[in-house]
């Protein structure tokens, strides 16, 4: 039989949502949604709660649930980190640069091998939750040659290994929401006539790596994208991107895990240049349309309003 999302076996260890490190999955989909006018907020998490993951024959999918942190904060206060906020305000930079906040009140996240049966869960998903959300954004993703995004780079070249990832990732045990971890999904588009008009050695300046191998430059200029987002200054985060889009229209799910949201809101603010005036060079190819967080809870947390439902 199926098990529901919030579904675990009997441990007294805190268990995540397994599909934040499920990584090698081929497709993806980002399904973002609005609470219906009238409905609870706790008609919602019970309603994601109690969503069934189907077994397959292709290798599973994976189902990450979570929750605008304001909502999930107002129905589990005693399962909410501190100092975790909605992305309510745009992020401005110099001139008229901003990134903008787009925050809905929940999301689900599938993935799995082949896309077909992640558009089946998908659609399974979105009509069990009619009753209590509409969709306000939706997003499908793919892999582009391994592990590269759409400027052709390496995506991910810093990031942990799965044995260091939940460590990066999941709020520690002992702490409010212990095994639960802050997402920031952003969709980035690219502009790929400006992009690909660069020389190689330019791209590479704007990245900071070279682009076959990824290797830092020696000389890595200050406002290139390595230096803007130095996950030594900031902290380290645990980042699943993909690319999105069409062959005209398309660019990068940005999907991004950590134990601590400041993390993840100091190198936005730095890719800005909101304190210092110096915009991360890749910004001026590559434009922010969406900006949310969610509080994506651990199973044991989850499973009280399964079980509820």
């Amino acid at each position: 039989m199926a098990r529901s999302l919030g579904t675990t076996t009997k441990s007294t260890a805190v268990s995540p949502q397994a599909g934040i490190f499920a990584l090698g999955t081929a497709s993806h989909s980002y399904v973002e949604f609005a609470i219906q006018s009238g409905v609870e907020a706790t008609e919602l998490v019970r309603a994601i709660a109690s969503l069934r993951e189907p077994r397959t024959t292709m290798g599973g999918v994976n189902l990450v649930a979570g929750f605008r942190p304001g909502l999930w904060r107002a129905v589990a206060p005693d399962a909410s980190p501190r100092g975790v906020d909605d992305f309510n305000d745009d992020i401005l930079g110099p001139g008229d640069y901003r990134m903008p906040a787009t925050q809905h009140d929940a999301v689900l996240w599938i993935s799995g091998s082949a896309y077909d049966v992640v558009f089946d869960v998908a659609r399974q998903a979105i009509a069990a939750l009619e009753p209590v959300a509409q969709v306000a954004d939706e997003t499908s993703s793919w892999p582009y040659h391994h592990d590269r995004d759409l400027t052709g780079f390496i995506d991910g070249t810093e990031n942990p290994s799965l044995i260091d990832a939940p460590e990066i990732a999941l709020i520690p045990e002992g702490n409010p929401g212990a095994g639960g971890s802050i997402l920031l999904l952003q969709k980035w588009s690219h502009d790929a006539v400006a992009w690909e008009s660069q020389p190689i050695e330019d791209q590479e300046r704007v990245i900071g790596r070279t682009k076959p191998e990824s290797t830092e430059l020696e000389d890595r200029p200050t406002d290139s994208h390595a230096a803007r987002t130095d996950q030594d200054l900031f902290g380290k985060i645990f980042r699943r991107n993909m690319p999105f889009g069409t062959v005209t229209d398309h660019g990068t799910m940005f999907v991004g895990f950590s134990a601590e949201q400041r993390r993840l809101a100091a190198m936005l603010e730095n890719m800005a240049g909101k304190k210092d005036g110096v915009r991360d060079r890749l910004t001026y190819f590559a434009r922010a349309l969406t900006g949310s967080y969610y509080l994506i809870p651990s199973l044991q947390d989850l499973r009280r309003f399964a079980s509820a439902a």
